[in-house]
């Protein structure tokens, strides 16, 4: 089959680059998405999120007729579902995927499926989301027959393909990296490694769909787990008065040791998410992985605790007088160095309860950023670098932007830094 038309429904940080890759190929492709602010802008010729080589690429596939979007689903030979899967709580102490983004994309384009189709999860997903989206697009047409009943003669194929690529660099790595194809027959995955090898270079591995949901989940948990132990070693050492970063470096000597750096704790929408989405399925037997996922949310609210041992000691020292007078500055508050993405960002989630412990609004410097959204500049000031410098009794290193590691800071008599990131003292805990 020749996929002449391709539809990638869900336009952010994995579906507009891998929807310019294919256009890029000179293949026609319809973007689909529920933001009409965000179709008028592609349609433009211009990009809505952060990502290096990515606006050329948007550009020259608009201007020469291969990529155009809509917030109405067409006709395609394929379609991609790039949608978020969040969590959301429930009753218990474990949340739960949302999986609604995801029939919703179904709901949307299965009235213009048609036999010989191809469909394709790349959101990431818990074990069995591929098998209750064809579950979805059935009943939705019964007209059609799908694999998890007629396996290779169905009418509409269907298969998992996880995105594995690295904010920063995901025009590259789309290209570069090796992809997990987990079909729903043998057909699914045949079909899928046609479409994929229009742009991707690496290898194209075939596996089941549920192998292929696990896969992601997997890497991200087991980077989750690598994380905690650097997060729980760095509160253990602030514990003990040790450097934490000389230690690490100290043990990576040894040729089969590779710690990982500690931080403020852990965000992005897959490292700080996918986690949970083994733990939800089988929460007695996921005991690491849980441990791993409450570490690393716990660190942010060390980092508070050590802002509220801050302010306890100028108090005793007359240096303020209550909370308001305390002034603090973010330095960062992506979810990690040098893009744009405020998602599950531990940094964005420290800045913003500052004022709900009685502080006065903090100042937040993310040069990435030009505006804040509205519920975050109702909580954070966006200040540039060296405003918040002049102005903030404490601050906060957050993310290891590539601005601040180009910045020596000067602290003042009367200034105190909780450095997370290691970039310009070696304490976690304030230093003068």
């Amino acid at each position: 089959m020749s996929f002449e038309i391709i539809s990638v429904v869900g336009l952010g940080y994995i579906g507009l680059p891998t929807a310019a890759m294919f256009a890029s190929r000179k293949k026609r492709v319809i973007g689909l998405d529920v933001n009409q602010h965000t179709v008028d802008k592609i349609n433009r010729g211009e990009i809505h999120i952060v990502e290096p080589e990515l606006d050329i690429l948007v550009h020259t596939a608009v201007m020469e007729g291969f990529l155009r979007a809509t917030t109405v689903a067409e006709a395609a030979d394929a379609f991609l579902i790039a949608v978020p899967t969040p969590l959301k709580k429930n009753s218990g102490d474990i949340p739960d995927p949302d999986l609604s983004y995801i029939q919703a994309a179904a709901v949307s384009i299965a009235p213009v499926l048609k036999k010989g189709d191809l469909v394709i999860l790349e959101s990431t997903s818990p074990v069995g989301a591929t098998e209750q989206l064809a579950e979805w697009l059935a009943q939705e047409r019964s007209d059609l027959n799908f694999p998890q009943t007629h396996g290779d003669n169905a009418d509409v194929n269907v298969a998992h393909c996880p995105e594995r690529v690295l904010p920063g660099h995901v025009v590259r790595e789309l290209v570069e990296n090796d992809r997990v194809i987990g079909g729903m027959s043998s057909k699914c995955s045949e079909k899928a490694v046609q479409l994929y090898k229009t742009f991707v270079k690496g290898e194209c591995v075939v596996t089941n769909a549920r192998s292929a949901e696990m896969v992601k989940l997997t890497e991200n948990s087991c980077r989750d787990v690598q994380i905690a132990f650097a997060n729980e070693l760095s509160i253990i050492c602030d514990k003990l008065d040790i450097d934490v970063w000389e230690l690490i470096s100290l043990a990576n000597r040894h040729p089969r040791i590779n710690i990982l750096q500690p931080g403020p704790g852990v965000g992005g929408h897959c490292i700080a998410v996918d986690p949970w989405f083994i733990v939800s399925k089988t929460p007695n037997e996921a005991k690491i992985i849980r441990a791993a996922r409450e570490i690393n949310d716990f660190k942010p609210h060390w980092v508070l605790q050590r802002l509220e041992e801050i302010f306890i000691d100028l108090s005793e020292k007359g240096h303020v007088n209550d909370r308001q007078d305390l002034k603090v500055a973010c330095l960062g508050l992506a979810f990690k160095a040098d893009i744009d993405d405020l998602r599950e960002s531990p940094s964005l989630g420290i800045a913003m309860k500052i004022m709900d412990l009685g502080f006065a609004k903090p100042y937040g410097v993310e040069p990435n950023i030009n505006v804040f959204p509205s519920d975050v500049s109702d909580k954070v000031t966006l200040v540039s670098y060296e405003e918040a410098i002049c102005s903030a009794n404490v601050i906060l290193l957050l993310v290891d932007h590539k601005e601040f590691r180009e910045n020596k800071i000067s602290l003042s008599e009367q200034q105190f830094l909780i450095d997370t990131r290691g970039l310009y003292s070696k304490r976690f805990s304030y230093v003068k």
